[in-house]
């Protein structure tokens, strides 16, 4: 990671490394927090689920939900979570919205665009009239801060094949951020991950999701949220 970040005439700290624990134990968790790790993303509710009470003495580890949410989900989430980077839809964000209302916070979220337009993976368009919708919702969702953006573009064994992708993510972000849009704050670009962060970190990204190059290879998981 600081070898893409001197690449990009970046400093090291612009970028957050964040781990991947799906189907990874809270005892490897706390392995890899020990080692300096704080912040993990986790892909189902379910799942954190059983792990968080062997964790809560974390106190300043930092636990994202960054798989798909479904909305019957979204209490939960908004309970187990500290952020949710993967709000898809303008019904999730109110729904989490209502969640955290009624656990008296406010959850900071991420919105995911589906970039490639892939029809296996969630996320808006970036074009679609959904994202400018839930862009312009972000005043009347007082419980939700929207703070970037997230995205997984189509894998390739040739990492130079992401580079237009995370450009074109790169231009949206900075897009909306000039809009100065209400509520709304591109703090955080979310892309990159085992295969393909240095690409991401050299085109921008602001965090990338490391699972396999921290935990080293798992089997997939079959539960789901």
């Amino acid at each position: 990671m600081i070898a893409a970040c001197h690449r990009a005439n970046r400093e090291s700290a612009e970028v957050t490394l964040m781990g991947v624990t799906k189907t990874i134990s809270a005892f490897q968790i706390r392995e890899a927090y020990d080692a300096g790790l704080r912040v993990f993303g986790e892909n189902r509710v379910q799942e954190f689920g059983g792990k968080i009470d062997e964790l809560r003495d974390l106190s300043d580890a930092e636990w994202h939900m960054i798989g798909h949410l479904q909305t019957n989900k979204a209490a939960r989430a908004a309970e187990l979570f500290g952020q949710i980077d993967s709000v898809d839809s303008l019904r999730l964000a109110e729904k989490l919205n209502s969640a955290a209302a009624e656990q008296d916070k406010t959850i900071p979220v991420l919105i995911e665009v589906n970039i490639a337009g892939e029809a296996a993976k969630s996320g808006l368009a970036p074009d679609s009239a959904e994202l400018e919708q839930l862009l312009k919702a972000a005043p009347r969702l007082a419980r939700i801060a929207i703070r970037g953006l997230m995205t997984v573009p189509p894998y390739n064994d040739d990492v130079e094949q992401s580079r237009p992708y995370f450009r074109k993510m790169r231009s949206l972000f900075e897009q909306i951020a000039t809009r100065n849009l209400a509520k709304v704050t591109m703090g955080t670009l979310s892309m990159g991950m085992s295969h393909d962060f240095e690409i991401a970190i050299e085109e921008g990204a602001t965090c990338v999701r490391v699972g396999t190059a921290i935990f080293g290879e798992r089997p997939v998981a079959r539960s789901k949220n």
